[in-house]
């Protein structure tokens, strides 16, 4: 691991906080669990956080937790500002390839995403942060289910945003290297959202296709006609993603199927630009019938709202990854990512920033989370608990969070 630097920040993980952090990050990653099903990262968390002597609480939160850091020296009768931060837990139902030491022993789950990392560092932060009179009290939440896309909105519901101002979280990013921090204003995140197709035709025998409408054929074509949604019906100007991620159809190779079953997903970056979308997709999916005589149908499943940073919390972002790698290593983002983050529920809620914390590494090759084969350099976990610690001190220091509109503002 490279030597780390920290630049101006009064937050630097010794060795033994690095280890200790890399050991929780590996542990982790051994058993990791699906979204809603971590108990057993649940019960680890609250290990560590016993073990930081921090208070905490699971009772409401399903597998999350929510834990609270308060050195304040303010009277108990006034009102403190609270700051929170996040990091989310699961896994996700990939089978690891990476080889590792501390690979998954769980058959078809892995860490693929770097969450295992998010805990290592929140976990980090908060040993750091217990050591400091803060003017304000600093909220852990420990978030499961984030790739379900409903365990930010379950943690609102439950209350884990109760008295909390202001939110910050980062995630692990193979796009910068090590020592490099992406803060940025406005929206950083998609729209995303899911879609079923149902083709029904006319089964039968192979050898006779004349008597039947072959759903598989019908819904091959209608794959290839959504890809002009994008290449020929929607601005260059904004980054838009439709793809099909599964086909399903027939039941044997002498049957031409009288069924067939496609699902995929909207990514865009404007509301107008989805709304188009999927007036698209449903125009085209109506048009089979008179086509080819299928019947379709597609239905629509709630996706994410975007990530929209809000301004002033960028700003802080910003202004502590500057003491924590230097102003020459504080990075834009540049465009929107088209990946979704039910961070975003959390935003709809306070204000507060999401930002990206480098974890690419020259010797290891270029591959992108989700992959059997994903991993990140270790080196970005004392690098992102210290920013963590650091934009919640920040945060709570400037206070201008504290007298701002309440959440980000709208996309025109």
């Amino acid at each position: 691991m490279d030597e780390i630097k920290i630049e101006q920040s009064q937050f630097l993980p010794d060795t033994q906080l690095v280890e200790w952090m890399r050991d929780i990050r590996r542990t982790i990653h051994q058993y990791p669990e699906l979204g809603n099903e971590e108990h057993r990262t649940q019960r680890y968390i609250c290990e560590k956080l016993k073990e930081l002597n921090i208070p905490f609480r699971t009772e409401g939160f399903h597998t999350g937790i929510v834990a609270t850091i308060d050195s304040s020296t303010a009277d108990d009768t006034e009102e403190k500002p609270c700051v929170a931060l996040r990091a989310d837990l699961d896994g996700l139902p990939v089978e690891e390839k990476t080889g590792l030491a501390f690979a998954s022993k769980v058959p078809g789950i892995m860490h693929a995403c770097g969450h295992d990392g998010h805990v290592a560092m929140l976990l980090g932060a908060a040993s750091m942060l217990r050591h400091t009179e803060l003017p304000g009290r600093v909220v852990l939440l420990f978030q499961p289910a984030e790739e379900d896309g409903d365990g930010a909105l379950h943690m609102i519901e439950d209350g884990g945003l109760a008295g909390i101002q202001a939110i910050f979280a980062g995630h692990i990013d193979r796009h910068f290297n090590v020592g490099q921090i992406a803060a940025e204003p406005g929206l950083i995140c998609a729209y995303t959202d899911k879609f079923q197709i149902k083709v029904c035709g006319r089964g039968g025998h192979a050898a006779r296709p004349h008597e039947t409408i072959d759903a598989i054929v019908v819904a091959s074509l209608l794959v290839m006609s959504i890809q002009t949604l994008v290449s020929r019906e929607i601005n260059p100007s904004y980054p838009t993603v439709v793809s099909v991620g599964r086909f399903s159809g027939g039941t044997a190779y002498n049957v031409i199927a009288e069924e067939a079953i496609l699902e995929g997903t909207i990514r865009a970056t404007h509301p107008d630009i989805r709304a188009k979308i999927i007036d698209g997709l449903e125009r085209m999916v109506g048009a089979m019938d008179g086509l080819y005589n299928a019947k379709t149908t597609i239905r629509f499943r709630g996706g994410l709202p975007p990530v929209i940073n809000h301004p002033v919390a960028a700003q802080i972002a910003r202004k502590a990854a500057k003491k924590i790698v230097g102003k020459e290593s504080v990075m834009k983002q540049m465009h929107p990512s088209l990946g979704g983050e039910d961070f975003s529920y959390f935003l709809q809620k306070v204000p507060g920033c999401l930002v990206r914390f480098g974890a690419g590494h020259p010797d290891l090759p270029n591959i992108p989370a989700h992959s059997p084969f994903f991993d990140f350099d270790e080196g970005v976990l004392p690098i992102g608990a210290a920013f963590l610690a650091q934009v919640a001190l920040q945060a709570l220091r400037d206070k201008e969070l504290f007298t701002c509109s309440q959440v980000s503002p709208a996309i025109k």
